[in-house]
């Protein structure tokens, strides 16, 4: 359903009533202007088609008598010559008014369609002239009737268009209309029989068809005029009968009856051609001007109509015209005063849940002291205002109740920072303890379990530390000195479960400034940790980066099954923008702790397709966290004779990369830029036992007493180093890779399991790290 708002249907409540008053207005206004309309229009098509259509009438029954007079009679044609020229200025002015703009605007479809026909039949009148002048003088009776036919037809167009001018809404007017055109039908058959008759004179004697036709148009005429006579007001009537009674009446009356009772086919008529032709045309004259003064009356009458119509509806107009004012101002003040408060009352209501509650929490999160308002709301003393004074105390609740929730959320964040504070203590211990233990250990399965226990360890310090930047605060760890990337990004990875299957390809050699090291690799081991949680077991997952104009990139490639378009945008989006902490979403906490520590450094984390078919993790660290490697102050002494790894053995880098069975050289301890300590060659505490050579034996063979001499050659190496960390600057060499430069191909790539990040040891040192009050570790194993 559409939705419509208060102020719209408060306009509909004023504009319906006001919509029926309008219409009631209207319709008697035009009860009123309809006829005045009607009558107006009498008037206009009267002077412009009436007028005008009489004359080419008369006109055009006068040039009928002189063309059958003509052809019955040779003669001359000087006088119908005149006549011709003077109907067709007739025509030329009836054209000219009926065409005019008022009269086709407002003629309706009848009027229009007698006026096209008359105009019609009047262009046939140049034809008629024509088949008269090719059949010459003295024809036979058939030239007079098909001449005296085509004259008549277009006369009778012309009375087939007075009828419908004639129509009216004044029921006296249009009857009197009808009358007049009875009285003028009469006369067109006068003017008939006088044709027909002035024929006969010329011819001299009638034929059997004048005959009839004279006689058929003596009983038609007079038929009319008692019937129009009939209908005429008393005033006319009486003028009409004084009119007949005159001699030129009174003398074709004789004639007619002359005609009638002694008029033989053959014969010449009993009536003498001098007084017919005077006779004849004083009555058509008298006639015509009888039906002009009548026609005169209604004309006055119809003006008089017009103007009293109009005054009419002035006054009803001036009437419903105040009426409807005074309803609409009535309407639209008491709808404007409800309307306004229900709308004061909503953006009240809006204010409250897009400004005021956001600013109260955004206050809270901020830590400020928010107190709870006693806001007034006045809207009146009726039911509105009832309602406002129930919002007041529901915006009293909802503040309240958004200051204690805010309290509440500040609550849990520091039970979380305390909760994560604590087990950070706890695994700090557990780490320390796991590196004592591991100094002591002299069995090789025991310390392969002690690294296993310190990697899981690990882990919990990384997943405590979820909670840490969840609760909004920042980790205890960090670095005073910058971290090459490729220690930060093994690191990284040292920090997941399963780090075997993460391939770390070619790093460019770049540092990551301290401050950012910690969020840096808590932040990658996130997105390694996805992968390979979201990719088969059997895949692995590719860590790659490159230097650009804009920062380091990192990409986390792996070959899962992806994800929807629809799902891409939405992490991205929360990438983007860092939501607030939700409980109830838990599924993606490594999402959000991803976001924070993005955001907290500036760093861009968007996900892509992998061009494997699984997802792309791309972190763009900017170019204010990278710093060159410097170059180291001695040369670095090369390590020689390190061994090789036996084929599928367990044991962690750490214990591979620096074991050594025989006994070397002792030198003095360096550390690296980043505050990485490295392993420095020294002579063993007690020398280990000898192992087989190594050509005897086979890749894949691993004694125990060869796997004692690696464990007991990496503690000598860790010691060194740890004891490197106190020398002075000045005596430091250049370290050693702490990967085994047998176990890298070509590409720089590192594959898991080999020399990669597979344990601990791949981590960057926290040597100089610093975490709260709690003491850090120094050894160079596997603690991010």
């Amino acid at each position: 359903m559409k939705r419509r708002s208060i102020r719209a249907k408060m306009a509909a409540l004023v504009i319906i009533p006001l919509v029926a008053l309008l219409g009631l207005w209207l319709l008697a206004t035009a009860l009123t202007v309809g006829p005045a309309r009607n009558l107006a229009d009498a008037g206009l098509f009267a002077r412009h088609v009436g007028g005008p259509a009489a004359q080419v009438v008369a006109e055009l029954q006068t040039e009928r008598r002189l063309t059958v007079v003509w052809l019955a009679q040779p003669g001359t044609s000087t006088e119908i010559t005149a006549q011709r020229d003077a109907t067709d200025t007739a025509v030329r002015e009836f054209r000219q008014q009926s065409a005019s703009e008022d009269v086709s605007d407002r003629a309706d479809d009848l009027i229009k369609r007698r006026l096209t026909e008359f105009t019609g039949e009047l262009d046939q009148l140049q034809s008629a002239r024509s088949a008269a002048d090719a059949g010459g003088a003295g024809r036979s009776a058939d030239l007079r009737a098909a001449a005296m036919t085509a004259y008549t037809k277009i006369i009778d167009a012309a009375y087939r268009l007075f009828v419908p001018l004639a129509e009216v809404q004044d029921p006296q007017l249009s009857q009197l209309s009808r009358t007049l055109i009875g009285l003028s039908r009469a006369r067109e058959l006068v003017a008939q029989e006088d044709a027909l008759v002035s024929a006969v004179f010329a011819v001299g004697k009638p034929a059997m068809n004048d005959v009839t036709q004279i006689a058929g148009a003596i009983g038609a005429q007079r038929q009319l005029f008692a019937d129009a006579v009939g209908e005429l007001p008393d005033a006319d009537r009486a003028r009409y009968q004084e009119m007949v009674r005159g001699d030129a009446f009174v003398q074709l009356a004789v004639m007619e009856e002359a005609f009638l009772s002694r008029g033989q086919p053959n014969n010449p008529l009993p009536i003498n051609a001098a007084n017919w032709r005077t006779a004849t045309n004083a009555v058509l004259k008298a006639l015509r001007s009888f039906e002009e003064q009548a026609a005169a009356a209604p004309a006055e009458r119809s003006e008089a109509a017009v103007s009293t119509a109009y005054t009419r509806i002035v006054a009803t107009g001036l009437a419903g015209l105040i009426s409807v004012a005074l309803a609409l101002w009535v309407g639209l003040r008491v709808s404007r005063s409800v309307a306004g408060r229900l709308l004061r009352l909503r953006d009240t209501a809006t204010d409250l849940a897009e400004v005021e509650l956001p600013a109260v929490v955004a206050r809270l999160r901020k830590g400020e002291r928010v107190e709870v308002a006693e806001a007034e709301l006045s809207f009146g003393h009726d039911e509105i205002g009832e309602v406002g004074r129930a919002f007041a105390e529901v915006r009293r609740t909802a503040v309240r109740s958004a200051v204690d929730e805010a309290v509440l959320r500040h609550g849990l964040n520091e039970v979380f920072l305390n909760v994560a504070r604590r087990s950070q203590t706890l695994l700090h211990r557990q780490l320390s303890l796991l590196d004592r233990m591991e100094r002591r250990a002299r069995d090789p399965q025991e310390l392969e379990d002690l690294f296993r226990l310190d990697h899981l360890s690990t882990r919990m310090r990384r997943h405590a530390e979820d909670l840490v930047i969840l609760a909004g605060g920042a980790p205890g760890r960090g670095w005073r000195h910058p971290v090459a990337a490729v220690d930060v990004i093994r690191g990284s990875v040292s920090e997941i479960e399963e780090y075997v299957r993460v391939v770390v390809e070619k790093i460019p050699d770049v540092a990551i400034a301290g401050r950012a090291v910690g969020d840096i690799i808590h932040l990658l081991a996130e997105l390694v940790e996805n992968g390979t949680s979201f990719s088969p077991p059997q895949t692995r997952v590719h860590v790659s980066a490159e230097k650009g104009p804009d920062g380091l990139l990192v990409r986390v490639a792996d070959r899962g099954l992806g994800m929807t378009e629809e799902a891409l945008a939405e992490a991205n989006a929360r990438l983007a923008v860092p939501p607030d902490f939700d409980p109830a979403n838990s599924a993606r906490l490594g999402l959000m702790v991803v976001a924070r520590l993005a955001a907290r450094h500036g760093i861009t984390v968007a996900l892509t397709r992998s061009s494997h078919g699984g997802v792309c993790a791309e972190a763009l660290i900017p170019n204010s966290l990278i710093a060159t490697v410097p170059k180291p102050a001695a040369k670095p002494t090369p390590v020689t004779d390190l061994p090789k790894r036996p084929s599928g053995a367990k044991i962690p880098v750490q214990a591979e990369v620096s074991a050594r069975p025989e006994p070397v050289t002792q030198t003095a301890g360096s550390v690296d830029v980043g505050g990485l300590p490295r392993r420095s060659r020294q002579v063993p505490a007690e020398p280990p036992a000898s192992p087989a050579p190594e050509a005897a034996s086979p890749v894949s063979e691993r004694t125990p007493q060869r796997v004692r001499a690696n464990l007991a050659a990496f503690q000598r190496g860790t010691a060194s180093g740890r004891a490197s960390l106190d020398a002075p600057a000045d005596q430091a060499t250049q370290p050693e890779s702490l990967s085994d430069g047998g176990e890298t191909d070509s590409s720089g790539s590192v594959p898991a399991g080999d020399n990669g990040p597979s344990s601990p040891a791949a981590t960057p040192p926290e040597t100089d790290s610093v975490e709260g009050d709690q003491p850090v570790r120094d050894e160079g194993k596997a603690q991010p």
